[in-house]
């Protein structure tokens, strides 16, 4: 059985934000980086236990090719996408959406 997947208005603008850094540096790698999401997010919501706690009910999931994190909160109905992030620009910004 396979979770809806809410992506969060923050988590939205860090994906857009993603996607035109690598638009802008290679023509079609925005792209490619929508798709590494969204294959990302399908995972999600097929496996959504499959990943590690790493802050309260968060879990994390690495994108395959870039190095983003995606952290999300599982709910008995639906998979809720809290950030969409660089790993090395900081990590720890997340933390507050998690609360909210």
């Amino acid at each position: 059985m396979s979770l809806r997947v809410i992506t969060r208005d923050e988590a939205e603008a860090d994906i857009a934000e993603a996607a035109l850094w690598y638009e802008r540096r290679c023509g079609g790698l925005g792209k490619e980086f929508i798709r590494a999401v969204d294959s990302c997010f399908a995972l999600i919501a097929t496996q959504p236990q499959a990943f590690p706690v790493v802050h309260r009910d968060a879990r994390l999931a690495l994108l395959r090719r870039f190095p983003y994190l995606v952290i999300y909160r599982v709910f008995p109905d639906f998979v809720s996408v809290v950030a969409v992030m660089h790993g090395r620009r900081r990590p720890r910004r997340w933390k507050s959406r998690t609360l909210e």
